[in-house]
This record gives structure tokens, sequence and C-alpha cells, in this order.
């Protein structure tokens, strides 16, 4: 069963059968920046954390996904695994978006914590585009659209809320 709205074009991107896992890669890089930048005393140590902290919820999508393909569709598990590892590979790839922000920015000049900061603000915009393609793609229409991209900022907005905390 296909997720893609009819008419539409293709899955490049894998933002129809990925949507969760770029949603969710995006915010766990966000809230590792969110948290972890105030504690870190290089880039290098904040990346360590980003990176680590992605792979672990990647293992556990691959996982979850994995379990739940080879009761669902009753297939062997390296089949399973196969599927897992696709479906959740958007999870682990989308976090080198705000990676690679937070590094460009250390590159040209920018302080950790100002890095990190441009690194948070580029991961709310993307989860605002993010939410605003999903629900024009999604058939909401314009105003659909702009809210379903307002409450993926909001996501961002709330963690960098959780920052501003620390």
């Amino acid at each position: 069963m296909s997720t893609k709205p009819a008419g539409a074009s293709p899955d490049r991107f894998r933002l129809y059968r990925g949507a969760e896992g770029i949603i969710t890669g995006t915010v766990v890089c966000a809230a590792v920046i969110a948290a972890a930048a105030g504690l870190s005393t290089s880039t290098a140590q904040l990346c360590i954390s980003i990176i680590g902290t992605v792979i672990v919820y990647w293992l556990a999508h691959v996982h979850a996904s994995t379990i739940g393909h080879a009761v669902a569709q009753q297939v062997p598990l390296r089949s399973a695994l196969r599927a897992g590892l696709i479906h959740s590979a958007p999870l682990a790839v989308v976090s080198l978006v705000p990676l690679s922000i937070l590094l460009v920015a250390e590159l040209f000049g920018a302080e950790l914590q100002a890095a990190a900061t441009i690194a948070l603000s580029a991961s709310i915009a993307l989860l605002a585009i993010y939410g605003f393609l999903a629900g024009y793609r999604g058939g909401l229409g314009v105003r659909g659209a702009i809210v379903s991209g307002v409450a993926g900022m909001a996501l961002g907005v709330v963690i960098l809320l959780l920052k501003a905390a620390h």
C-alpha cells in the first residue's frame, strides 16, 4: 500500500515512507544540540554527543522496525532487518544536516554556543519545512500546510525553550 498521494511525483528523498525518520532524526539532533552544547567544551565533543545519540536512536528505530515488519508481514528476520534498515535510514541521514550546519558555522568563525544556536535554529526551520511539505503533499491545501508547518516548528521551539531553561 502506497502512502504517496495520487498523481504525486516520485519519492526521491523518501519524504513519504521516511517522513517519521526525517522528523525524528531532526528532533533528536536538535535536542542533543540543545542539551549538550552548554556542557561541551568543543565542537568535536558536541559532534560526538550528537553522533552517539543518533546512532542509539537509529539502532532502536531499526530494531523496532525489524520486529514490527517481521511480525506484521510474517517474513524471515533477515528480510525484516533489510526492510528495517531501509525504513530507518532517513533518521540517520537527516541528522547530518544540523551536524553539517554546526560544523560550517564553526568553520566560518562562530564560537561553539553561536554555532549550536545556528544549527538549532536551522533545525527549527527544517521542522517547519517538513511539516509544511507533509501537509501540502497530504492534500491539506495551503492553509492546512501552514498549520502543519507551524506544528513542526513548535517541536523545535519547545526544544529551544528547554535549552533556554538550562
